[in-house]
């Protein structure tokens, strides 16, 4: 899969949903009552990166400063979701110890490899910085993740909403309606969803 095409042809999707009313609101993602937890593996950023993106988010505040700002504890690439939120979902349900086994077998004999952070793209219900990858290291341990977990027998839905491919980090999450949006989503150029904002992160 060729990223940049991936995330051009889903920020062209979501911004007609976007500019037309049609796209998601999470009116729960930080609300004291939301009870929906799961298990994801990810990757964090470096402080560095953190603050690029602060800077960014700062710019977007003082357009829609109603919606969900990711804080930097929140900031992360997915790797894997092994079981995807759901309400009521609680650590005890499960044996830990289990799954970061599974894990640690399927990281073992994989080296380093680099993200690099470059562009925005967007889906009905958020922001994103686009991920790009130098190689398919990670991609080969998302395999190891799909295969070593179906073998397992334990509880788990790799896969069950869509197969990740991409190595975005999600910053922005829409929590009420948007006010601003012919502002942040004029067009689909990419001059326009540059913000001026590149960075390079490399994970070791």
């Amino acid at each position: 899969m060729h990223l940049q095409e991936h995330y051009d042809r889903l920020y062209q999707d979501s911004i007609r949903r976007i500019q037309s009313g049609a796209y998601q609101i999470d009116e729960l993602v930080d609300a004291a009552s939301d009870n929906r937890f799961g298990i994801t593996l990810l990757l964090r950023p470096d402080d560095v990166v953190k603050g690029e993106i602060q800077e960014l988010l700062y710019k977007l505040k003082l357009i829609e400063p109603n919606q969900y700002f990711y804080r930097n504890s929140d900031l992360h690439v997915t790797v894997m979701s092994i079981i995807s939120c759901y309400d009521g979902f609680d650590l005890g349900q499960i044996r830990v110890e289990d799954y970061v086994k599974t894990v640690r077998k399927s990281i073992h004999g994989l080296g380093p490899f680099e993200v690099e952070f470059r562009g925005l793209t967007a889906s009905p219900s958020c922001l994103m910085v686009q991920g790009f990858l130098a190689d398919n290291t990670l991609s080969r341990l998302r395999d190891n993740l799909r295969s070593n977990f179906r073998d397992s027998g334990l509880e788990q839905s790799i896969d069950k909403r869509y197969s990740i491919q991409t190595a975005h980090s999600t910053v922005v999450r829409f929590k009420e309606e948007l006010r601003n949006r012919n502002v942040i989503f004029k067009d689909d150029s990419k001059a326009q969803r540059a913000f001026l904002w590149d960075i390079y992160c490399q994970y070791n």
